[in-house]
């Protein structure tokens, strides 16, 4: 059930990320609330990808502050924003080729020390490819089975927010339903998803909110459902 509106869970203020010499994120502001999606939308090198990866502690912002849940996670360990529940699914996959469908979902839950038995049925249960391919080596699936994989490790994090970059990129249109219907799945069962999407119809199609992000900076900002009307998002990233 979304409560998407009344319970603020995370947000970004003022965020400054410089990246490679760049200033890749100029002074961001956003709110994610809990049990809601929110697509990130705009041209390649917008600052987008950079945005996720600053909440994953992969690159250190200059300044602004991440909170989450009310506590202040910026600039945190990678491994410090996994525990507290935030996951991300990264773009081009990054699954480990030489490793087993299961034994890349044993490696998303990396940082548990409870029973995965229940967690590796539920996940099976969403893609019931990998449960056929649980032996098979990463390296070997389709592009859209390692896509699924890739969501199914992040899952075994057992994440209140999970974060993607790019779900669909490369995959065939067919395919690309596929994954979007088992992300407004992980929404409906209680995931709260923050999604950057080149497919901007996709994109928006499933966010309760959207942001266009333009140079480092947010350009505009609505519901889903009402940036998929406005005339400039049409002309500059609906091909309309």
């Amino acid at each position: 059930m979304h409560i998407w509106g009344y319970l603020k869970m995370f947000s970004i203020k003022n965020l400054k990320v410089n990246y490679g010499g760049i200033e890749a994120v100029r002074d961001i502001s956003f709110d994610v609330p809990d049990g809601s999606i929110v697509s990130l939308i705009g041209a390649n090198g917008a600052g987008k990808s950079t945005t996720l990866r600053t909440i994953a502690g992969l690159v250190k912002a200059r300044s602004g502050k991440i909170e989450f849940s009310g506590e202040d996670i910026t600039n945190r360990e990678p491994a410090y924003i996994v525990q507290k529940g935030i996951t991300l699914v990264p773009e081009g996959r990054k699954i480990f080729a030489d490793l087993t469908v299961l034994e890349n979902l044993k490696i998303g839950a990396y940082l548990r020390s409870d029973s995965l038995e229940e967690d590796l049925e539920w996940v099976y249960s969403l893609f019931p490819r990998l449960k056929e391919r649980s032996w098979q080596l990463g390296g070997t699936l389709s592009g859209g089975e390692q896509q699924m994989l890739a969501v199914a490790r992040a899952l075994m994090a057992k994440p209140k927010i999970m974060m993607m970059d790019e779900p669909s990129l490369g995959l065939a249109p067919l395919i690309v339903k596929d994954i979007f219907s088992i992300i407004k799945e992980i929404n409906r069962l209680g995931v709260t998803i923050l999604l950057i999407e080149q497919n901007a119809n996709m994109a928006l199609q499933v966010a309760d909110m959207a942001y266009v992000m333009e140079t480092g900076q947010i350009a505009l900002s609505g519901k889903g459902s009402e940036l998929l009307k406005n005339e400039d998002v049409k002309k500059a990233y609906l091909g309309s």
